[in-house]
Formats: C-alpha cells, sequence, structure tokens
C-alpha cells in the first residue's frame, strides 16, 4: 500500500489536482488568480500561484533597485490573495500556495508548472501592445503543449 499525497501527480483521475496560475500584479493577471480559485475551489484542487521576478539587467546598470521591486511586488501579490482568502473564508475555501521565481516569465511558469506536476495553467491575457508581434507568455505556453492554458482577458 503507497500513501498518496493530495496534489501527486495521478494519471486517469477526474479533474486536476494542482492548477498554476501565473501573477505578475497586472489586472489580467488577478482576474486569472480569481478564475484559478474558482477552479480550484471546484475542483478540490491545489492552487499554485506563481510568481517570476523578471532579471532586468539594463535596469540595475541604470541604478535602478530591480530587486528590492520585484520583491516588493511579490508582497503585494501575497497580501492581495491574503486579503482575498480572508474576506471569503468560510464560503470559499481554497488550497493555496505562492511560489517566486526568477527569469524570463514563459520559462519560470514552465519550470514551476512541471515541478509542481501541474494539470493545467492558467495565466491573463498580455496587456503589452508587443507581445503581438513577439509572442506572449500565454501564447508561448499554448504553443508548448505540455498542459490545458486557459488565457483570462
Amino acid at each position: 500500500m503507497t500513501e498518496q499525497h493530495s496534489h501527486q501527480f495521478e494519471l486517469g483521475t477526474d479533474g486536476p489536482k494542482v492548477i498554476v496560475v501565473g501573477v505578475d500584479g497586472s489586472e489580467s493577471s488577478m482576474r486569472a488568480a480569481a478564475y484559478a480559485a474558482g477552479l480550484a475551489r471546484r475542483q478540490n484542487a491545489l492552487l499554485a500561484v506563481v510568481y517570476v521576478q523578471p532579471v532586468m539587467a539594463a535596469g540595475a546598470a541604470l541604478g535602478v533597485p530591480v530587486d528590492d521591486t520585484t520583491e516588493q511586488i511579490a508582497e503585494n501579490i501575497v497580501a492581495q490573495i491574503r486579503e482575498a482568502a480572508e474576506r471569503v473564508k468560510g464560503v470559499f475555501e481554497v488550497r493555496w500556495e505562492f511560489h517566486t521565481l526568477r527569469g524570463d516569465p514563459y520559462a519560470g511558469l514552465v519550470r514551476a508548472a512541471k515541478d509542481l506536476r501541474a494539470d493545467a495553467v492558467v495565466v491573463g491575457a498580455s496587456e503589452q501592445a508587443g507581445h503581438r508581434i513577439v509572442g506572449s507568455v500565454a501564447v508561448r505556453l499554448v504553443k508548448a503543449g505540455h498542459w490545458p492554458v486557459t488565457v483570462v482577458p
């Protein structure tokens, strides 16, 4: 007899056990987090909230305290999530955990989803015009084809 953990990967189960949501503090990413929380609640899945701190060498060269800024963003995101969880406590319970990684947002979300053995990934639609040319994180995740990806506008 083997012990099973609540978010252990298992083929053939009904519904997702781990849902990864990428957040960056933008409105669309916070809408994605709310949507993913609803999915996680309905499926009794673990919600893994992932913030990938961008590494900006140019900002550091100009004397901008990049690490301090991204740490503050991470702290603000966690505070917003805790506040939202507290508001709905007793009515809307979700198991969640917060992960912070450093690097490229796409690569970070892929790494987190693989490490956590995610069954689904949820992200907000890009709000940057340049992503129409280069490709947004959402489009790159969909093209990777490893998980079902939900893009929240």
